[in-house]
């Protein structure tokens, strides 16, 4: 079974350009997971380890070939308050219920619903990650007290990045038989050892040097007061690792012109988050920086991420003082060449052309993004306007065409849903007083979405009831008599016949 997820025979596996990128990969996860965690107040080898156990296990199990999971600042910025007030402990019991919530998401099916989140959300969401992940680069160009290097170091680094990011940007044209990413951070630390530079290093964030990842439960109380205490944090964690994954494999799909299982993906988002809490890390989700990076190299499979979460141990284990010499102006280049692929300078071209609410959802969730790092209300907010925009937009469009048949019954055909924004509406189309004794009115083009549209036939039989007229409801859909039924303690309509309805299925969302 695992083998035959590792290799997946139906799919052509290029293993040198998987093992290379892989490799970039792991030299990216390094700065990045230490920098996650010293955001979180916790060790860096929690870090280290939460981007192993995380890119492992989702590689393995995940419903995204070449996807990259790990230690995320998203995760970081809601565990540094846990962190500084309980320890380290806590957030490894928080990131293990985190894993559990993700668990049940998953096997209950919930990924689907990630395509209810519209283009904007999705633009403005990659947007706010991509200006998220320039920023954080510039915090290389700061010395350990926080101030702007200046002098030779300035230029060095600013000189280095470029360098880096010219390779990035220029081999891919010469060639594509190596991956540009790793040729680059070569490169550099080539220049960097040969010309003796006095620049920034990896080993200047922390040291990386470690064992394997310890496995051992959570050192917490395991008691009701400790369960209330974690499981607003656990939740939050949940939600905004898989809002981040689902929204990453949405958008590597549409790179890759495939289509990954979100359903899948959750339920190895979860297992992975549960082993990341037993082995001393800090969880994590999927990181949509190194996988774009990923898949720029060319990665298309499962191996790549394998490849990076067992090197990324290697350099814990054995290649730390290696590692540690690695520049950061090659990263930090590295990093901003991902910013600018990450963002979609499309959406500045549709400005003009995309409607007006579609662009102020698209900017409100790319300012919430940035400005206060939470993925899962950016993502939220922008859902929750896109729906009221549209709720807005179907009530103005609720229409009724009437006429009176041979037998003077008076028949109204009713045309867009009929739900809490459109009763208003739906009322003004009535001329209770004025219509003969029996009414008929036809849903063949409409429905009848929730409660406030029961509550409206009810208000409207009792309407025409009052003058000695009768109401009739024509060609409800099978969905639609079935609320009017759950309702017939507390409201009154007459339905005649129905045509049967086909719903869509389901099945399609794994």
């Amino acid at each position: 079974m695992i083998f035959s997820q590792l290799f997946n025979f139906q799919q052509p596996v290029n293993y040198r350009t998987e093992v290379l990128s892989g490799l970039t990969v792991a030299l990216a996860l390094v700065p990045e997971a230490v920098a996650f965690a010293l955001i979180a107040g916790l060790d860096p080898l929690t870090g280290l380890y939460a981007a192993f156990v995380m890119g492992l296990i989702t590689s393995i199990f995940g419903g995204r070939p070449g996807m990259i999971s790990g230690a995320t600042g998203a995760v970081a910025v809601v565990l540094v308050t846990l962190a500084a007030s309980h320890g380290p402990e806590y957030i490894f019991a928080t990131v293990v219920l985190a894993g559990l919530i993700q668990l049940a998401a998953g096997l209950l099916k919930l990924g689907k619903f990630i395509r209810l989140v519209p283009h904007p959300v999705i633009f403005g969401f990659v947007n706010g990650l991509a200006i998220i992940i320039f920023t954080a680069q510039l915090v290389q160009f700061q010395d350990a007290e926080g101030h702007w290097l200046q002098g030779i170091k300035l230029y060095w680094m600013l000189g280095l990045s470029a360098l880096t990011m010219l390779i990035i940007w220029g081999l891919p044209k010469i060639t594509k038989s190596f991956p540009a990413s790793l040729a680059a951070i070569l490169s550099v630390f080539a220049v960097v050892t040969v010309l003796d530079i006095d620049t920034k290093t990896v080993g200047d964030l922390a040291s990386i040097k470690g064992g394997f990842p310890p496995f051992h439960l959570p050192n917490v109380p395991w008691t009701l007061e400790t369960f209330q205490l974690i499981l607003p944090y656990a939740a939050i964690v949940a939600a905004v690792g898989l809002i981040e994954s689902l929204l990453t494999l949405n958008i590597v799909d549409e790179l890759t012109e495939s289509r990954g299982r979100s359903n899948k993906e959750a339920v190895a988002q979860g297992a992975a988050n549960v082993l990341s809490g037993l082995f001393s890390g800090m969880g994590g989700c999927a990181m949509i920086g190194q996988s774009l990076i990923n898949v720029s190299n060319g990665a298309r499979a499962r191996l790549s991420g394998i490849v990076a979460s067992v090197m990324l141990l290697v350099f814990v284990m054995f290649g730390s003082a290696l590692i540690e010499k690695v520049p950061m102006a090659a990263l930090t280049g590295l990093m901003i060449m991902v910013s600018i692929g990450t963002f979609e300078w499309a959406s500045l071209k549709t400005f003009r052309r995309m409607p007006q609410s579609d662009f102020i959802v698209m900017v409100l969730v790319t300012l919430v993004t940035v400005l206060l790092h939470n993925l899962a209300l950016a993502v939220l907010v922008g859902v929750i306007i896109a729906a009221l925009v549209f709720a807005w937009d179907n009530a103005k469009r609720i229409r009724a065409r009437k006429h009176v048949d041979s037998n003077g019954v008076k028949h109204y055909e009713i045309y867009g849903p009929l739900f809490f924004g459109s009763v208003a509406a739906f009322n003004e189309k009535f001329d209770v007083l004025g219509d003969p004794s029996e009414v008929i009115v036809d849903f063949a083009e409409s429905r009848v979405a929730d409660m406030s549209a029961i509550e409206a036939l009810h208000r409207l039989t009792e309407r025409y009831a009052k003058q000695g007229k009768s109401v009739h409801l024509r060609h409800l859909s099978a969905d639609c008599r079935q609320l009017l039924k759950n309702a017939e303690a507390i409201i009154e309509v007459n339905v005649l016949e129905d045509p049967t309805y086909k719903v869509a299925s389901d099945a399609l969302s794994r």
